[in-house]
């Protein structure tokens, strides 16, 4: 598809966010700067195609050829230079093409490198974020594990406590036992001798 001024003027561009890029209105000036010159290497183009058609049909001479663009020539641009302008404007078009393929190639590289960037970056902060979450559960699993040991020893405490309370309390339980049996024993004794 051959491009046009107009594909050039109705061109829109996407607003790139988050990201630094060139002043829009300053790309529209240049693009209309362009255009000026596409349309004048254009119109210079077509009138040579048709100077050349009206020569080759053979219906002027190339003396009067010459004569009836004079004064177009004259107008617009000075007598030698009547060649340069479509071969000018091939080459600044030629031109145009490079600086936007290269501008084009520059965006990408960029693009990439932010790419590579924000990629490594985030990978970065995953791994110091990975690393403080494994150091946190290290010590977190370090304070229940000394808890655990801190918990069990109290159990052995009360474990012996218990013991302990229950050989005391049966030696007690006994002893009253016996006191009962000695008491009983000698009442029973008393009372039996007072009949």
């Amino acid at each position: 598809m051959a491009l046009t001024p107009e594909d050039v003027v109705t061109k829109q561009f996407q607003h790139v966010r988050f990201k630094e890029g060139f002043d829009p209105d300053e790309v529209d000036d240049f693009l209309d700067e362009i255009v000026v010159e596409w349309r004048k290497t254009i119109a210079e183009n077509e009138e040579l195609k048709a100077k050349l058609a009206a020569y080759e049909s053979g219906e002027s001479s190339p003396a009067e050829v010459v004569e009836e663009s004079a004064p177009a020539v004259v107008e617009s641009v000075p007598a030698p230079a009547v060649e340069a302008p479509a071969a000018g404007g091939v080459a600044a078009s030629a031109g145009i093409i490079e600086l936007a393929q290269r501008l084009h190639d520059e965006h990408v590289a960029e693009g990439q490198a932010q790419r590579d960037k924000l990629i490594s970056e985030a990978q970065a902060k995953a791994a110091s974020i990975l690393a403080e979450a494994e150091a946190k559960g290290r010590d977190e699993m370090a304070r229940l594990e000394s808890e655990r040991v801190t918990l069990e020893g109290r159990i052995s405490e009360l474990r012996q406590f218990e013991r302990d309370y229950r050989s005391q309390l049966r030696g007690f339980i006994e002893e009253k036992l016996r006191d009962l049996d000695v008491a009983g024993a000698t009442s029973g004794a008393s009372s039996v001798s007072a009949s």
